[in-house]
């Protein structure tokens, strides 16, 4: 089924004042014009056409094509699937701009119940696939060199192979696609929906959220409560989104004979799970040394006796609380990308010139941040919510690092272009990484380098440490729906199971704490993903290190990684750097650059 993807949301986002200058907002044309444009009604036309002809001329017969056969009818295939990613990327940008709005939403369900219909008879494109002999395909690969390009794709479609269904009960499944969507769309438009009121101030989640990071301990408070009890209030909902969507997957993976409730997305990554084991468990024996140190570190500084979770995110007592323009903050990005290469500039500036970013705070738009490739023949677009806190700029510098890996792998068309989520954040947390040595190396006092040290070795705890402890509670609330529904006691008594353990000794948990596993889009749209973060911040780290070892020769051996997209497996793309995931030590690598930054904060100490 054709879908948008979610939108990656950063809740660590910051908060800031109303003087940002001119935010920029996203011009949609370049994908149509309006929802009643002439050529969105064309392409919706085709598409009806194109899907039931390709059915007419390949179901039941993929086994009698030879390899120029095979290359046309995976050359239409991809014409289809770049026409309904058009679609649905311009329908699902509009909604995430005023997801309250019901207009927008219904457009949206339309567009995608229409392409699921137009696209069920697509769906023994992959079952008949899927029963071509290895030698035949292979065959067909050394008789036509531009087919072999599609062999990574190929590979991914035969990865499902031995949890495939029958062709009848896959088309079920297809066509029930959109109830699940319906239980996603009821969690995005309650949480768009809430209203919290902090010191008489009515606000949107995401404005609460940023209370958290406010120099007023208070305020901070006041924001948690709040929060609590606004969760407490639709629990109910969210346990029963929760329920139902895991229960779904269960369903599936049973049907399916899938070894694990990971396993889809394990194969969806393009990653084994020894290697996803590896890195969970180097992160989990590092707690230790990374966050309950940093938090003691933390803890001392704000003069506390015990952190509340109000104080996780707080900027330190010695912090400058400036606000960083929206003029200042495109200068600063685009000068640490400029510095690593000129290209990686050429690629960023149109996102700024040509309205492919959104970056103001509107009542009703979709919370964090996110970058969507749409499709390969038009360009990225660049979601923020920007309030102008240094973590913004470094918000605003990890989406774009996305929309120039995007940008890049572009040429390798539709169905080689993506990226597993495991390497998609590869781009996006190296263009953080750059902006943070830029700024760093422009630190004028031992204080202000305290400062950004301390935000950034948070800012890899929440990507980290955070993450997996996310990825432990979803492993935890995923076995245990196993064994049967789940009440919010239930999933609050999981939530709060992985959080003295990643956090530490230097916490207390308020009352209400429990309820904040309900807020995270991840856990409903895309169970499992959050490994994908920890898994990119330490294979960016390794590759940071690298760079710093050897830097002659990096940057092409870099924009050939990011050019790669999707065509090339974790071990191909990192072997040019000496990297190599599956090996345990490899992580250790990663997380000794967070221990790093660490040991010189304590040293500043002494």
């Amino acid at each position: 089924m054709f879908q948008l993807p979610f939108p990656v949301r950063d809740a660590n986002a910051g908060s800031g004042s109303k003087n940002l200058g001119d935010l920029p907002e996203w011009d949609l044309s370049d994908l149509y014009s309006g929802e009643d444009a002439p050529e969105l009604k064309a392409d919706l036309d085709w598409l009806e056409t194109e899907c039931a002809a390709f059915a007419a001329d390949y179901e039941g017969k993929l086994d009698t094509l030879d390899a120029d056969g095979m290359l046309a009818c995976v050359q239409r295939n991809e014409a289809i699937s770049t026409k309904a990613g058009r679609v649905m990327s311009f329908a699902g940008l509009r909604y995430y701009q005023l997801t309250v709005d019901a207009t927008r939403a219904k457009f949206m369900s339309d567009c995608q119940e229409k392409i699921t219909n137009f696209t069920t008879p697509l769906v023994f494109f992959t079952l008949e696939l899927n029963r071509l002999e290895d030698a035949k395909l292979d065959a067909m690969f050394t008789a036509n060199a531009e087919l072999a390009r599609y062999k990574p794709v190929f590979d991914r479609i035969r990865a499902m192979k031995p949890y495939q269904l029958s062709d009848e009960m896959e088309k079920f499944l297809h066509d029930l696609g959109v109830v699940g969507d319906a239980w996603e769309k009821l969690f995005d438009e309650t949480i768009a929906g809430l209203e919290f009121v902090v010191d008489g101030d009515e606000l949107n989640i995401e404005g609460t959220l940023n209370l958290l990071t406010e120099q007023d301990r208070s305020k901070r408070e006041a924001a948690a409560r709040e929060l609590a009890d606004v969760f407490a209030a639709n629990i109910k909902t969210f346990a029963r989104v929760h329920n139902t969507q895991a229960k779904e997957k269960e369903v599936i993976d049973r049907w399916r004979k899938m070894p694990s409730a990971q396993m889809a997305r394990h194969l969806s990554n393009d990653v084994e799970p020894e290697v996803v084991e590896a890195l969970r468990n180097a992160v989990v024996a590092a707690y230790p040394r990374l966050s309950h140190r940093y938090y003691e570190l933390k803890r001392k500084w704000l003069g506390l006796d015990k952190m509340q979770v109000w104080d996780r995110n707080a900027p330190l007592p010695m912090e400058d609380t400036r606000t960083v323009s929206w003029p200042q903050a495109r200068d600063i990005v685009m000068e640490a990308y400029n510095a690593f290469d000129p290209r990686m500039g050429e690629i960023a500036q149109p996102f700024f010139d040509r309205g492919w970013i959104d970056a103001g705070v509107k009542p009703g738009k979709a919370p964090g941040a996110f970058a969507h490739p749409t499709v390969t023949e038009v360009h990225p677009y660049v979601m923020l919510n920007y309030l102008g806190k240094p973590r913004d700029v470094m918000t605003l510098a990890h989406e774009l690092g996305h929309g120039v890996h995007q940008v890049l792998a572009a040429d390798q068309g539709e169905m080689l272009s993506s990226t597993p989520l495991t390497l998609a954040e590869t781009a996006s947390v190296f263009g953080e990484m750059l902006t943070f040595r830029k700024m760093l190396e422009k630190a004028k006092t031992q204080a202000e380098r305290k400062v950004m040290l301390a935000g950034k070795v948070e800012d890899m705890i929440n990507t980290v440490v955070r993450q997996i402890a996310f990825y432990d509670f979803e492993c935890k609330l995923h076995a245990a729906r196993r064994q049967g529904e789940l009440t919010p006691e239930d999933i609050n008594d999981l939530w709060m199971s992985v959080q003295a353990e990643s956090l530490g000794g230097a916490f207390e948990f308020m009352e209400g704490y429990e309820t904040f596993w309900a807020y995270i889009p991840h856990f409903v749209h895309s169970p499992f993903y959050v490994y994908a973060y920890a898994f990119g911040d330490g294979l960016v780290n390794a590759l940071y290190a690298a760079y710093q070892d050897a830097p002659e020769g990096f940057q092409d051996k870099y924009f050939d990684m990011l050019k790669a997209g999707g065509s090339k497996h974790h071990k191909d793309l990192l072997a040019p750097f000496g990297l190599d995931a599956s090996d345990p030590s490899f992580w250790d690598k990663g997380l000794s650059m967070i221990e790093g930054f660490i040991d010189e904060l304590e040293a500043m100490e002494g």
